[in-house]
């Protein structure tokens, strides 16, 4: 089924009394290319999220939001530097021994003193929080793709009257075609009738004249390559792999053979016929750009 490269997808999962939120934002690109955004403490995830998401995307660009917030009071660990208070011991019982100060050291003396307790947090653990943040990427990966399916149907659906209003065209064109040649013949006629009562009649030269423009005005072969070309494209419009490439060039051959048979027919109705078809034409182009 035909995807979209636009969409929006939001996830969230917890782990380690921590909230993980992801967004993820689509738009077109030429390719997949994925830009990950996280809180500096993340910053080892990234390339693992990136790869979640491309393993489920072929094109676009996609913007990737993480953040995270506590849901549980985080623990701190309280360590002594039992360096500095055997430093502050020993500086104690010197100034003890070396002035007349009575009195045993007690602890209450050690705590007291500056940095001998240290608070720490808890390391943080990036791989018992991966599980949780992956979750979360995959939940929002996969309201993204439902997004990009359900606007990929209605992109589907609008290329295919568009592309069917350009088969009719086209077949009008094929019908059209002999009778301009046929037209011109008349035309040719009505001057040879002309031409002979003037006593200028050269009928090599009006041979000759029906000749070229016969195979000027021949748009068979344009008119045959333009209803495989769309043909090829209801195809596309079926396939379940992307087809947003192939899309595209069949678009660049139909705007080809299209404006070929503009500039081969001299005729008013082909013209008419040949400026819907690429007007219709342009707006396929324009939905294409989107398709994945």
């Amino acid at each position: 089924m035909l995807k979209s490269m636009t969409g929006y997808g939001r996830g969230e999962a917890e782990a380690c009394g921590l909230k993980f939120s992801v967004e993820l934002k689509s738009v077109n690109h030429r390719f997949c290319e994925v830009v990950v955004r996280t809180p500096r403490v993340m910053s080892p995830l990234e390339d693992r999220i990136r790869r979640t998401v491309q393993n489920g995307l072929s094109r676009g660009r996609v913007d990737v939001f993480v953040s995270m917030e506590e849901t549980e009071q985080k623990v701190q660990q309280v360590k002594v530097d039992k360096a500095l208070a055997v430093a502050y011991y020993k500086a104690m019982e010197e100034l003890r021994h070396l002035l007349p100060i009575g009195g045993e050291i007690e602890l209450k003396d050690l705590y007291s003193q500056p940095n001998i307790f240290i608070l720490e947090e808890a390391e943080e653990n990036l791989e018992e929080w991966w599980p949780a943040v992956e979750n979360a990427v995959t939940d929002a990966l996969n309201q993204l793709v439902q997004m990009r399916l359900n606007e990929g149907s209605r992109l589907a659906e609008d290329i295919s009257k568009r592309a069917e209003a350009i088969g009719k065209l086209n077949e009008e064109i094929r019908r059209r075609a002999p009778l301009v040649v046929e037209e011109y013949r008349q035309r040719l006629n009505q001057r040879l009738a002309q031409w002979r009562a003037d006593g200028m009649l050269d009928e090599n030269r009006m041979a000759a004249e029906v000749a070229v423009f016969a195979e000027r005005a021949n748009i068979t072969e344009e008119t045959v390559r333009l209803k495989s070309h769309l043909s090829q494209m209801m195809e596309c419009l079926r396939a379940d792999q992307p087809v947003g490439r192939k899309l595209d060039f069949l678009v660049q051959e139909m705007n080809r053979e299209i404006n070929t048979i503009g500039s081969k027919a001299n005729d008013l109705q082909i013209t008419n016929a040949v400026l819907s078809a690429k007007s219709e034409l342009e707006k396929i182009r324009e939905q294409v750009q989107n398709i994945e």
